[in-house]
């Protein structure tokens, strides 16, 4: 016999990886439903199944892993809606509307309101005469449209202008309007990237019964704490032409995403020109961490810009090398030769990449503007890479490894922030669990700064392995990542970062000196 159900999870269940521990707890049950952050602290949703199921599910809401803390579970019958198949609603869908003084309050409008913290009617007497509009749903999941009616919205509008008290009678259809003294700007959610939008996290729908779980294309390598934390900042200096132009386009196109950003930082502490040059001739610079700390963006970098940078950075990041790979293996099958190991490298990356992404996007939701500048981003990165790549692959991995190098830097004063007490939200979320299955993050080491240690030290992989590639014979050498050396105890290229070599290793280490440039 199938049961639908609404519930409330409290305790410290936010930005500690509880809504989406609760979706993997669904899956395990076959239930449908969502969960839901909502505003006062709470995780809230509905969830449909049979009835041991949904008993089990409740149950196992309690059961929450460390950090999560819950002190109590409320759930309470619904009407089941056959067909609903995972809840997803669209934009024809009727929205709720905000209940006003006169309206009829069913138990389920009841805790949605109580849900979004609004405790009296949006008429009533206690509330400040200034209203300001809050539109519900607007996020990739859960869509309602926030167009008036002319004829609502000129009422609106009269009424705001006149500091005017009004109901939603006329304006239920579309849109909610809420009323308080003021709407700070620090009543958002943090890790918003729209101001309106509500993340809702719906349950997979059970498909595929006799599949358990999708393992990850490419295995991660493993990453020690100690090997992460030697991660450094450094340079490789141009020494060609072709090294300038790779240089060059990649500071005008930091230059961009700082102005759009508005992310600036103090040219005198840049910490590849003034850090701590390393021994003449090695065309590399550093910098120590007592230097790093003191390297600050003149803007407050909250936890909600840190994010948004990141998303919007990963987004394009996988771009480069499902380019190179693609353009390779359509080369290798022209040419009818084969590509020398390659092709594996470079989709590894971008598969890498996208990992970080979806990390991410588990705690943040990208509104319209984002996913439009992500839009074009794409369009305008994916195809100046495809037609540079077909005229000198060599520049393109060497402005790829210069591209790194810039992301090293960010993620290095993100966690510079978090060293120095900047971001404490950050100090008390935990990785999701797609990170902690995908880098096998050890008990104990799960919280944010890790999880930016494990992607910074991708970074400076990435890095390496570019400065590395540009330094070949674009048609002819093999792969060093994917070579088996005569001496394995000696440094040389592997896929871990037990052997780093931010700047690359040049060609000479890695193919010997005796084979024909």
């Amino acid at each position: 016999m199938s049961k639908r159900i609404q519930y409330t999870v409290e305790g410290e269940v936010q930005g500690v990886n509880y809504r989406a521990w609760a979706v993997s707890k669904a899956k395990d049950f076959d239930i449908t439903g969502y969960a839901k952050n909502a505003s006062n602290g709470t995780v809230v949703g509905e969830a449909q199944g049979s009835s041991d199921s949904v008993k089990q599910f409740v149950d196992s809401l309690y059961k929450a892993p460390s950090p999560a803390k819950v002190s109590k579970v409320e759930s309470s019958d619904m009407q089941i809606k056959e067909g609903d198949s995972g809840f997803q609603r669209r934009r024809q869908d009727k929205p709720r509307h905000n209940p006003t003084s006169g309206d009829a309050v069913t138990e389920r409008e009841a805790v949605y309101w109580a849900s979004l913290n609004i405790k009296q009617p949006i008429d009533s007497p206690e509330h400040h005469p200034t209203t300001t509009p809050l539109n519900l749903m607007n996020c990739s999941r859960a869509i309602t449209t926030n167009a008036l009616p002319w004829q609502s919205a000129t009422r609106f509008l009269s009424s705001v202008q006149h500091g005017r008290t009004i109901t939603t009678a006329s304006l239920r259809p579309t849109t909610l309007v809420q009323q308080h003294a003021s709407t700070p700007k620090t009543r958002r959610q943090q890790f918003r990237t729209s101001k309106h939008a509500l993340i809702k996290e719906y349950f997979p729908a059970p498909d595929a019964p006799n599949i358990k779980t999708t393992e990850a294309a490419w295995a991660h390598p493993v990453y020690t704490f100690s090997q992460m934390e030697q991660v450094k900042i450094q340079h490789r200096d141009a020494k060609d032409w072709s090294d300038w132009v790779a240089l060059t386009f990649m500071r005008v196109l930091r230059w961009g995403l700082d102005t759009v950003s508005g992310y600036k930082h103090d040219p005198d502490q840049h910490p590849v020109r003034n850090g701590a040059a390393t021994p003449a001739g090695s065309g590399e610079h550093s910098i120590d961490k007592a230097d790093r700390l003191r390297v600050r963006p003149f803007t407050h970098m909250t936890e909600r810009k840190w994010l948004m940078r990141f998303i919007f950075l990963e987004s394009v990041a996988g771009v480069p090398g499902m380019v190179a790979g693609m353009l390779r293996h359509l080369h290798s099958m022209r040419r009818m030769k084969r590509d020398n190991g390659w092709i594996e490298t470079l989709l590894e990356e971008s598969y890498n990449e996208r990992m970080h992404l979806l990390t991410f996007l588990k705690m943040a939701e990208p509104g319209w503007f984002m996913r439009m500048m992500v839009l074009g981003a794409q369009g305008v990165f994916f195809n100046s890479m495809f037609v540079s790549y077909l005229v000198s692959p060599r520049t393109c991995h060497r402005f790829v490894g210069y591209l790194e190098e810039e992301a090293v830097i960010t993620y290095t004063r993100a966690i510079g922030d978090i060293e120095a007490g900047k971001l404490p939200m950050f100090e008390k979320m935990s990785a999701p669990d797609i990170a902690v299955q995908y880098w096998d993050m050890p008990e104990g080491r799960r919280t944010m700064k890790d999880l930016l240690l494990y992607i910074r030290a991708d970074e400076s992989k990435h890095r390496e392995v570019n400065h590395t590639l540009g330094n070949l014979d674009q048609k002819n050498d093999p792969n060093p990542y994917n070579s088996k050396y005569k001496d394995e105890a000696a440094p040389h290229p592997v896929k871990d970062i037990k052997f780093q070599r931010p700047t690359g290793w040049e060609r000479e280490e890695v193919i010997g000196e005796d084979k024909a440039h």
